[in-house]
């Protein structure tokens, strides 16, 4: 595998490292914190750092019980033998879930991102690959990636586009940095019919995405329980549809089962604050994604839901 140079994303030069910050030519730097080159000018995400960070081993499963595993295999429909001698790009690594998939099962180079401090969080989950230099790490923006274009063999971005000003945007930023012939698997939030949009999280959504994550945190933390039980009842009672008028995530659909009541409790509290916290929340047709890859000369390799456990994602997978 090719080491995979890093660019400055706004003039494209070559970045070189330089004790405790990374500087190209004209003498722009960016620093370097916790050993992370930080490698953007703003960002629009760091709730996600905040719930990431408090929340750094909630989704983080063992060897016998491992969803993200599951995930994301089923998701991209790569054998474990495609990932090897492969350079591949993670962009919104959160808490490093799904690098730790990577890393544990290939020898692939695994080159990670994401806009918010959240690379912190994946930092401690994923540090014996840091050392041993499987993991690249960087906080970077999916608008500005800090790579030469068409350097990567693979790239998969789950749970990002829809958390983006610009979704198609997003996408064409991706495409530039996928080899011809690489493959890119991506998944989101899908817009399904008019009533994807008639619920709790999109009525306040309005308010609490203006509220500081702390407050908001310690708001849903005090009331999860009286809105859980709320969320029982109307789902033992057959109203299941009724949920989603309650400020509380879908547990039914997106919570693994057969966890403990601790972890049951954490997973809630941070899907909620997951679905009230973000700048932006755009879920997408995946009709009007699949066309648009198919306008950059993608070939669609699989559309559509794929279900894992009790839950599913929206999936798009391409070849470029």
């Amino acid at each position: 595998m090719k080491k995979i140079e890093l660019i400055n994303p706004f003039n494209k030069k070559k970045l070189f490292i330089k004790k405790n910050f990374l500087q190209d030519d004209n003498g722009n730097k960016f620093k370097i914190v916790n050993k992370i080159p930080r490698i953007l000018k703003n960002s629009y995400t760091s709730n996600f750092g905040f719930q990431w960070n408090k929340f750094r081993k909630t989704q983080i499963f063992n060897k016998n019980n491992n969803i993200n595993e599951i995930r994301f295999f089923k998701e991209t429909k790569w054998a474990i033998k495609d990932l090897s001698n492969n350079n591949i790009l993670e962009v919104g690594c959160g808490a490093g879930r799904f690098s730790s998939v990577v890393l544990n099962k290939s020898n692939a180079m695994l080159y990670s991102i994401d806009s918010s401090n959240a690379v912190d969080a994946s930092k401690i989950n994923n540090l014996k690959y840091i050392k041993n230099g499987k993991f690249k790490l960087f906080q970077a923006d999916i608008y500005n990636l800090p790579f030469p274009n068409k350097v990567f063999d693979k790239i998969f971005c789950f749970g990002v586009l829809q958390h983006t000003p610009n979704s198609f945007k997003a996408v064409d930023c991706l495409l530039e940095k996928l080899k011809k012939g690489g493959e890119m698997v991506i998944d989101f939030y899908p817009y399904k019919n008019f009533l994807t949009k008639i619920h709790a999280k999109y009525i306040f959504r309005n308010i609490t995405k203006h509220v500081s994550y702390e407050k908001l945190y310690k708001l849903i933390s005090k009331n999860i329980e009286i809105v859980h039980l709320l969320y029982k009842i109307l789902d033992k009672s057959g109203l299941h549809f009724l949920t989603r008028f309650l400020p509380i995530c879908d547990i039914k659909n997106t919570i693994p089962k057969n966890i403990s009541k601790k972890l049951l409790r954490k997973w809630i509290v941070l899907d909620t604050l997951d679905m009230f916290a973000p700048v932006y929340d755009n879920p997408i047709k995946i009709s009007e994604m699949v066309n648009y890859l198919k306008k950059k000369k993608c070939e669609v390799i699989f559309s559509g839901y794929v279900k894992y456990s009790n839950m599913e994602a929206a999936v798009i997978k391409i070849k470029k």
